[in-house]
């Protein structure tokens, strides 16, 4: 009777080692499950986030060359107008994140710096130089570069730029509704976010 009893006991402390490990499987399963679904989604709120904006300008440029010992000067100048297309954009396919399986969290370690691009249409107009004084490429490339440092302010000054931050919160919320969904937290320097309007307050 004993032993029938040792027997009985041993034969159920199998069958529930047995039921736990089974358990303690598909719980892993879930949860590796759950973390593949999360990176895919993750990975497809990395798109290229693009905000556009138009500028137009009239710049006029002068310049003066002094022959001579300074008695003749060879001058030209011009009126120029541009129309310049900026955007401001974020490559969330560089979105840097981190899962940590065990707490559940999923980590933003690093956001993109926006990308600002610039492209003027430049038209020259009244043009005037002096045989000894001409317009060159020299010319024509520092008038650009001018040109692009004045409409980059402009963008800074504008916006634009927060436009972009705001498509780009707009962006992090998705990944906010996608991990509180399904059970897990966001946190971006060491932050964890409640909901989503916290995300709105965000330093980039």
């Amino acid at each position: 009777m004993r032993n029938f009893l040792i027997g009985a006991f041993l034969v159920i402390l199998i069958v529930f080692g047995l039921r736990y490990c089974e358990n303690r499987s598909n719980q892993r399963d879930e949860l590796e499950e759950s973390t593949a679904l999360l990176q895919q989604q993750i990975k497809n709120v990395g798109k290229l986030v693009v905000t556009e904006g138009t500028f137009s300008q009239v710049y006029s440029y002068k310049n003066s060359k002094k022959f001579y010992l300074d008695i003749f000067s060879a001058r030209k100048k011009a009126l120029i107008i541009v129309n310049a297309t900026a955007t401001v954009a974020y490559d969330l396919s560089k979105l840097e994140t981190e899962i940590d399986e065990e707490n559940k969290i999923v980590r933003i370690t690093s956001i993109p710096k926006e990308e600002i691009t610039i492209n003027p249409e430049i038209k020259y107009y009244d043009v005037t130089q002096d045989y000894l004084n001409q317009f060159d490429a020299e010319d024509h490339n520092k008038i650009k570069g001018r040109i692009e440092k004045s409409i980059r302010e402009k963008v800074e000054a504008s916006s634009l730029k927060s436009n972009a931050e705001n498509r780009l919160i707009s962006e992090l919320q998705k990944i906010y509704i996608l991990t509180n969904s399904m059970g897990w937290t966001l946190q971006y320097n060491d932050q964890n976010f409640n909901n989503s309007e916290e995300l709105e307050q965000i330093k980039l």
